[in-house]
């Protein structure tokens, strides 16, 4: 039994360095042509870390809770650790699917309103507070007007990725 349990804690372990190693493995199969897409994520660390606890835990239950003998077990182990290494597998590949929205990028600024925060002065720049993404960011503005505190603005330009040029709203 203690080795069945030094098996599972082994790939508890290879879990740990799944998350510090990851996509090793994968590097193995690159370039061989004939198996192209067979062994896709099959032998990453988390699903050989994930086949290895349960194999080893799960062995290890069978054996000290059941009169079988080391074979039986071990059998119920193997068991035990595909599925494991197919939840594992399933999983990441789900992760692997997501998608997220692209980063803004300055020139999705443009046509945006937001409001003074920092008066702009002709000559430098004042800030003032747009929405990106949903989220309240200031930038640094200039104007080719003064604009105070409060007024709202449109931005005419992305100046850099933290400054803009903006005009008041007329309305």
């Amino acid at each position: 039994m203690a080795v069945f349990l030094g098996i599972g804690i082994a790939g508890l372990v290879l879990l740990a360095l799944s998350l510090v190693f990851d996509g090793v493995l994968e590097g193995l199969f690159d370039g061989v042509s004939a198996l192209e897409g067979l062994f896709e994520g099959l032998f990453s660390l988390p699903v050989l870390a994930g086949f290895t606890s349960m194999f080893g835990f799960a062995a290890a239950i069978a054996l000290g809770t059941t009169g079988m003998g080391a074979g039986p077990a071990a059998a119920v182990g193997v068991g035990g650790g595909v599925v494991a290494g197919w939840g594992a597998l399933r999983f990441s590949r789900a992760l692997m699917r997501d998608q997220t929205d692209g980063t803004p990028r300055g020139s999705d600024l443009i046509g945006s309103s937001g409001t003074v925060v920092t008066p702009i002065p002709v000559e430098g720049y004042g800030e003032v507070m747009l929405r990106v993404a949903g989220a309240p960011v200031k930038f640094a503005a200039r104007s080719t007007v003064p604009l105070a505190r409060g007024a709202e603005v449109w931005v005419e330009a992305s100046l850099s990725s933290t400054s803009v040029a903006v005009r008041p709203v007329e309305r």
